[in-house]
């Protein structure tokens, strides 16, 4: 049953995105838990691109990276997503490299709208730190790689059409953040 918040922020959409809502960020930005949560309050499906991967390669993504390497797996990364945003009205959680392909960046451009879950070094490292499946973070110093994935990265995310900070509170405070940001985006988009 739906707690009392889910049905305000549901009444207070004046209308449903009819297009994919993907989400990019650095991995530990949140992008899977707010996901299903934003999904859940939309009422569609949700799908982890990652899980997608694994599911078509038929191994993880760390033995991907093991076994094929890096190109080859953004190569499967771009295919997957590019089936999943002709899956409709989604959410649609995306690794943290996705965003980076320009092939990527185009296909959302044109079929879903992008929201960068933005996090500071702290909250991410925070997150990412206690896991062992970040093939990216298997290094000799990984905080250090983690802050220079950032100075990469946040440059390319911030092309995406929707920004929303995602901090070390409650995560129904970020799904809110994040449901009031597609609220005013789909209503200047309608006004265009």
């Amino acid at each position: 049953m739906p707690d009392k918040e889910t049905k305000t922020h549901r009444a207070s959409l004046t209308q449903l995105p009819t297009k994919p809502l993907v989400l990019v960020g650095m991995m530990g930005a949140g992008k899977t838990a707010i996901g299903r949560r934003l999904a859940e309050r939309l009422d569609c499906p949700f799908l982890d691109a990652d899980d997608e991967i694994e599911t078509a390669a038929g191994c993880s993504i760390s033995d991907i990276f093991a076994v094929h390497g890096e190109a080859a797996f953004r190569d499967g990364e771009r295919r997957v997503i590019e089936r999943l945003l002709d899956c409709g009205a989604t959410v649609i959680a995306t690794g943290g490299g996705a965003f980076m392909d320009s092939g990527i960046r185009h296909a959302v451009g044109d079929k879903g709208i992008s929201i960068w879950l933005r996090a500071d070094i702290e909250t991410l490292w925070q997150r990412v730190r206690r896991r062992d499946h970040r093939p990216l973070l298997e290094t000799e110093n990984p905080r250090e790689t983690l802050e220079r994935l950032i100075q990469d990265r946040y440059p390319t995310y911030a092309k995406a059409d929707i920004t929303v900070d995602s901090d070390v509170g409650p995560l129904c405070k970020t799904v809110d953040r994040v449901m009031d940001a597609v609220e005013a985006f789909l209503k200047t988009e309608s006004e265009a």
